[in-house]
């Protein structure tokens, strides 16, 4: 089973999230912030994290930055989940360090096929998926 980070501030989104999530089978632990996704990566070792960008305390652009410039957690895939749908927005989230991207609000589908493409390259991998669109 893998162990899925999410960190959304959003209270409703983080629970229908969440329960759609486990009802396929994947162990989601949660984090309302930034800050407290960046300490969860490095406490909890998920296996992808699902990343919101427009988070308090630390948003998911700079908290997706830290991870990544860590050696202990950049091997960790991370997701960008923002209701900005923009191109420019994608490339934002990628230069960030987002291993890939999804617009809000979440089309579980697409979600799983992106999540299941990073959880199946396994941890040494890195990098961005090319190929995917948002």
């Amino acid at each position: 089973m893998h162990k899925i980070l999410l960190v959304e501030d959003n209270e409703m989104n983080r629970d229908m999230l969440s329960r759609r999530l486990e009802r396929k089978g994947f162990q989601v632990i949660l984090a309302v912030d930034g800050a407290a996704g960046v300490e969860m990566v490095t406490s909890a070792a998920p296996d992808l994290v699902l990343m919101d960008m427009s988070l308090p305390v630390l948003d998911g652009w700079e908290a997706t930055r830290r991870l990544k410039a860590d050696p202990a957690t950049r091997h960790v895939p991370v997701i960008a989940l923002t209701a900005h749908a923009m191109s420019s927005d994608r490339g934002r989230a990628l230069e960030a360090g987002c291993d890939d991207y999804d617009t809000k609000p979440i089309e579980l589908a697409r979600l799983l096929a992106k999540m299941e493409t990073l959880l199946a390259r396994g941890p040494a991998a890195g990098g961005p998926v090319a190929e995917a669109a948002p």
